[in-house]
Formats: C-alpha cells, sequence, structure tokens
C-alpha cells in the first residue's frame, strides 16, 4: 500500500507492517519518514537495528547476510529492525529473490526498512517492488519545487509555534532556495531567536543566512529543466562565491554538445530515449534532457553551442568586439574585464533555459584569426 508522507504519522499508531519502503531525492523528507518509522518501531518492541548497505553492481550485492539474519530468532524475544539502504535503487535478480524469499514468509520478530532513491516508472512497475508494495506500506518522497516552498516553510514555522507573515517566510524560502535542511536549521534558530514567536520581514531578514546550494552541477540542471529566474540566482551566487567562468562554460558546453549529437541520432531515426543513451546520458538525468530536448529547436542549440565558443575565445583573449551586441565597436578582447564575461555567461544560459533575451538577428560573432 501507497502511505503519503503527511499521513505516516496516523498511520504509525497502528501496529506495523513487516516491510516499509521509502523512496526518493529529497534527503530530508526520506530522513523524517525513517526516523518516524523507527520511532514507532521502538515503541513497539523493536529494540535492535541491523543496517545492510548495499552499493555498486547490483551484481556485486551479497543478499546471504540478510537473508541469515531474517531467518534467525531472537534469543531474548528482542525485535529488530532490518535496515537496507540501496543508493541505486535496483536489487538485481539476486535481490529480487532475496526480498521475495523474505517475505514469503516474514519473521515476526522483525521490521524491514528498505530506503531507495528516485525510483523510476519501470522500477516502480517491476515484480520486485510490487511484492514489496503488497507486503507493507511505500512512501514516496518528492522535493518541494519553487511554488510549494513558501507554504511547506509556513506549515513547518506554525509547527514550530512561529507566526511569520507573508514576507517573512517569503524571504526565509529565496534565502535557503529549495534546501529544506537549510530552511529546518533557521527555523530552529528561530525559535530561539525569535521567543514571542512572532517573526515579520525584518526580523527574518536580520536572522537567516544565505544558504542557497549554488553549485555548478545544480545550476545546469536548472537551466535544462527551462527555470530560467532559478538559473539567474544560482549564476550571481557562483559568481559571488568567486566560480572561475572556464569550468562553468565547460559545463554549459557538454550539456549542449550532449543535446546537439542527440538531436543528430533523433533526425537519422533515432528515439529520444536511445539518442539520449547513445550520446552519454545516465538514466538519472533522462527526464532532464528530455525535457530540454521538447523545449529547445535544433537550430537553437546550435546556436548557443556557437555562442559558447565564442566566450571560450573572447575568455582566452582569442576574439575581437562583444559577440552580443550587433553595433558594438571592434575592440582588444585580452582587456575584457570579468563582468563582461560573466555578462554574456549569463545571456547564454538565460537563452539555454528558454528566456530569449536576445533573438539570433541581434547576435554578431566576430572571430579573430
Amino acid at each position: 500500500m501507497k502511505i503519503y508522507p503527511e499521513k505516516l504519522q496516523a498511520h504509525l499508531k497502528n501496529p506495523l507492517m513487516p516491510v516499509y519502503v521509502i523512496s526518493g531525492d529529497e534527503p530530508l523528507l526520506a530522513q523524517e519518514a525513517a526516523d518516524a518509522i523507527r520511532i514507532a518501531a521502538r515503541a513497539q518492541g523493536f529494540t535492535e537495528r541491523e543496517l545492510f548497505h548495499f552499493e555498486g553492481s547490483p551484481l556485486s550485492y551479497d543478499w546471504n547476510p540478510l537473508i541469515n539474519e531474517s531467518n534467525s530468532l531472537s534469543l531474548f524475544s528482542d525485535k529488530k529492525i532490518l535496515e537496507v539502504r540501496i543508493p541505486g535503487s535496483k536489487p538485481g535478480d539476486k535481490g529480487s529473490k532475496a526480498l521475495a524469499e523474505i517475505l514469503a514468509n516474514p519473521n515476526p520478530d522483525n521490521l524491514l526498512l528498505i530506503i531507495l532513491s528516485k525510483l523510476e516508472k519501470g522500477a516502480l512497475n517491476s515484480k520486485w517492488m510490487k511484492t514489496l508494495d503488497g507486503a507493507g506500506a511505500h512512501i514516496q518522497v518528492w522535493p518541494v519545487d519553487a511554488n510549494q516552498m513558501p507554504r511547506w516553510i509556513d506549515q513547518r514555522l506554525r509547527a514550530a509555534n512561529i507566526n511569520a507573515n507573508q514576507e517573512a517566510v517569503q524571504i526565509l524560502a529565496d534565502r535557503v532556495e529549495g534546501n529544506l535542511l537549510a530552511a529546518v536549521q533557521e527555523i530552529e534558530k528561530l525559535k530561539l531567536l525569535a521567543p514571542e514567536g512572532a517573526v515579520d520581514g525584518t526580523t527574518m531578514s536580520s536572522v537567516v543566512t544565505d544558504s542557497s546550494r549554488y553549485n555548478v552541477f545544480e545550476f545546469v540542471d536548472k537551466i535544462l529543466i527551462g527555470d530560467a529566474q532559478s538559473a539567474a540566482r544560482s549564476l550571481r551566487g557562483l559568481e559571488n562565491e568567486g566560480t572561475e567562468a572556464i569550468p562553468l562554460l565547460w559545463a554549459i558546453t557538454r550539456e549542449l554538445r550532449i543535446l546537439v549529437k542527440a538531436n543528430e541520432l533523433i533526425a537519422s531515426g533515432e528515439k529520444s530515449e536511445s539518442a539520449l543513451k547513445k550520446s552519454g546520458v545516465w538514466d538519472k538525468r533522462m527526464p532532464l534532457f528530455r525535457g530540454a530536448l521538447k523545449r529547445l529547436r535544433p537550430a537553437h542549440l546550435r546556436m548557443l553551442l556557437r555562442q559558447a565558443g565564442a566566450i571560450d575565445r573572447g575568455i582566452k583573449g582569442m576574439r575581437k568586439t562583444n559577440i552580443w551586441q550587433a553595433d558594438a565597436v571592434d575592440r582588444d578582447i585580452k582587456n575584457m574585464s570579468k563582468a563582461e564575461i560573466w555578462d554574456e555567461i549569463a545571456t547564454l544560459a538565460l537563452s539555454f533555459a528558454g528566456s530569449q533575451t536576445l533573438q539570433p538577428s541581434n547576435i554578431k560573432v566576430l572571430l579573430q584569426d
């Protein structure tokens, strides 16, 4: 059976099921769900805990220790939590058989807690997942997107007996930018620094710190999603943190090359999924690239790739003029300022993300041989 995260606490007041599966890519929510299950299990007599961590290829997993532990009887009537963590979310054939064997005759002295990362549609419909789902409960946790973040923060603040106005909630949402753990930490800080329980925008601004997760890979993911506003905010954060322009440009160019190559394969008759795999896209990142392929035309991608190449030559002092301004006067690119380089990267990133700040007819690329 499936249980929504917000309904888990109510469910745990009843006798526990033999197995609980938690899946999803939001670490804080997955951790909170697992903690809630462990607390309820301890209250119902499961006082011991064994951890089984499976990493690497499913072919290398040794499931015998888990099978043996699940079949062993407690000497002193101590019930046990068998916690299984599979970061790759695929137990493989041996793992599927092992889990089916364990659940075919569940040991009442054991509670099986399985923690997975996000499950794709194929895994959700797999035989092993249906076996787990049929024997116990599956809790899927989902990331909180930008539109949901203020409401999520407001609920957390109210649960902490903090009454924050709309401006204060929005300030906190903007500062943490999707980092749920940072949001929870700031709320804990507010409990100490705002004893009256009322927080306005001024108080929130003075208390919280900027906890946005500015890193190159998440910045590129925001571009692929088409979230131009978040991409621009991340780009400003990366610049302020002293990130070098060249590795940032390399990351953008890499994704552009993948999309251009995939489009070429699709044009030759390949299906999009196969084209992306042949272009080097991992399964976990397939949705990002599928969305970008639908959103961006092949000609636009080729233009973006040319722009990225022009920025690279500009950084290296191999190009004259500002590539984005059609009426620009030729000048020595070696004197190009850091601010101008970041402006050009910003224009590239926004165009890649779908914010058409400039049209192709307005772009003039001059190369210096």
